[in-house]
């Protein structure tokens, strides 16, 4: 089957069917299929190796020697552990970097405000802490619009992220107002309770365990609920293929 990244399929934003990539003929994603609904947040958590960024970079369009299906709208914007962002510009002018015609500066002081930066609107990146700096760079992604976010461990988004989803009621995350679809890969299972609707676990490049957060928002760490899952899903992380076959 011919892989295509840049087609959705209606209902969802994002189908992988038979998904395979190979490097020196090891596969690191192996027969994979995966299913993301518009709208939908999921956490992807897995060992070093188990291919998390690997599928990734294949859905950003970064990576396209692979076999399979693929299918993922044409609005997508990532968030890499580096923010990568233009020194010689303010803060505020990386936001607005990349986007057409002439765009406000409100623009950029709007999503700025809404992960948290506002106050750093007139910063040059130099001045910005690390989590600042990839705070940065998620609100240069959510700018556009994106109907596919994906999010790379960007550490100081995800405390971005989080911020958004504790002082807001429930049905107000930064996403979930622009209807867009998020795939996070991170290794904090905290984080991925906290902000997913599923969290799925990798292995071997294969999904090999899928976790429904099925909880309100915001969510409270101390929740029995909530400590249970986290429970379930650190043991699911320290088992091997072998026993999430069991």
């Amino acid at each position: 089957m011919a892989t295509d990244p840049h087609r959705s399929v209606t209902g969802r934003a994002v189908h992988v069917e038979g998904l395979t990539r190979s490097f020196d003929g090891r596969a690191v994603i192996d027969d994979l299929r995966l299913d993301i609904a518009c709208g939908e947040f999921v956490a992807l958590m897995g060992r070093s190796g188990s291919g998390k960024s690997t599928l990734l970079r294949i859905l950003a369009g970064l990576d396209r020697d692979v076999h399979g299906t693929a299918l993922v709208p044409r609005r997508r914007a990532v968030g890499f552990r580096a923010p990568r962002l233009a020194p010689w510009k303010k803060v505020w002018r990386n936001v607005l970097t990349g986007l057409p015609g002439r765009p406000e500066r409100a623009l950029a002081e709007r999503v700025l405000h809404e992960v948290g930066l506002g106050h750093r609107v007139d910063a040059w990146p130099s001045a910005l802490s690390g989590g600042e700096a990839q705070g940065v760079s998620l609100a240069r992604a959510l700018l556009r619009e994106p109907d596919l976010l994906l999010l790379d461990e960007p550490f100081g988004a995800l405390d971005a992220l989080t911020r958004a989803t504790d002082r807001r009621p429930a049905g107000g995350d930064l996403w979930r107002r622009r209807g867009c679809a998020v795939l996070l890969v991170t290794a904090d299972v905290e984080t991925a309770l906290l902000l997913a609707d599923r969290v799925l676990v990798m292995d071997g490049g294969r999904i090999v365990h899928e976790q429904p957060v099925a909880l309100g928002r915001p969510r409270d760490t101390a929740d029995p609920r909530f400590a249970a899952l986290r429970s379930r899903l650190r043991e699911r992380l320290g088992a091997g293929p072998a026993a999430e076959a069991a």
